[in-house]
């Protein structure tokens, strides 16, 4: 077997929220499949120990503290990024936030805050990193979705419509710059074991609900997710491009 088919070695990569979760995960994945990773995450001192205990571990790391939800983010990172790395072949918009509450109930600020967290910094940063993925010949740009971009899941209609967008993206990027050697791709997690989602897997009755919708009779692990971005971002998957991989358990499978 190529083992180069199933390596990062040699590849750049940038991955928003990468201090917690999925993308810590990520993250982790990725360096021990050879790769350097730029990292960017809202809170700096837990950014700033990753990196130490990272590069204790001899893998190649840098990254930036900002808040992805605020205009000209997306310049200031690929700035960085070109600073440290001279070039990218990797994309990993990550970043997101929630706030579950009924669509009558949502004020402009909440609705302003998630669409720009989940959406916004997503389309800035993928538009930023253009250029040096056209560069690299070989780019891959993965968008962390939802299932909630596919089907309602009681996280809240704001949630859910940004998500469905990330997968409307992927497809259009999928197609403008495949040209350019770029693939794009998605991956839609069911509920995950992170922190974002505690707040529900925490309550009883809640988990027994998902629990019961989900086929596999569990949540997921981070890693699970990691694992699927990996593949994406490996030679071994270079004819896949504009595609959606949910990591349910088998929920999108079950109509009934």
């Amino acid at each position: 077997m190529n083992q180069s088919l199933w390596s990062l070695s040699g590849q750049r990569a940038l991955v928003t929220g990468g201090t917690k979760g999925i993308g810590e995960a990520i993250v982790r994945q990725f360096l021990d499949l050879g790769a350097t990773v730029f990292i960017v995450a809202r809170d700096n001192a837990l950014l700033q120990q990753q990196l130490t205990a990272y590069r204790q571990q001899g893998h190649t790391v840098d990254g930036l503290a900002v808040d992805m939800s605020q205009p000209g983010t997306a310049t200031q990172v690929i700035d960085a990024v070109k600073a440290n790395w001279g070039g990218l072949e990797i994309l990993v918009n990550n970043a997101g936030t929630n706030i579950r509450k009924a669509t009558a109930d949502y004020s402009p600020a909440e609705y302003d805050h998630v669409l720009n967290t989940n959406l916004r910094s997503a389309y800035e940063l993928t538009q930023a990193a253009y250029p040096l993925l056209k560069a690299s010949s070989s780019g891959k740009v993965v968008m962390i979705s939802s299932v909630s971009g596919l089907a309602h899941t009681s996280s809240g209609s704001l949630y859910g419509m940004t998500k469905a967008a990330m997968l409307q993206l992927t497809r259009n990027l999928a197609v403008e710059w495949a040209a350019d050697g770029i693939r794009v791709n998605s991956v839609a997690p069911w509920y995950i074991n992170t922190p974002l989602a505690t707040p529900v897997l925490t309550n009883p009755e809640k988990l027994a609900g998902i629990l019961k919708r989900t086929p596999m009779n569990r949540v997921g692990e981070p890693e699970e997710v990691a694992s699927v971005v990996s593949f994406l971002c490996m030679p071994a998957s270079s004819y896949v491009t504009g595609q959606t991989i949910s990591v349910d358990g088998g929920l999108m499978a079950w109509a009934y």
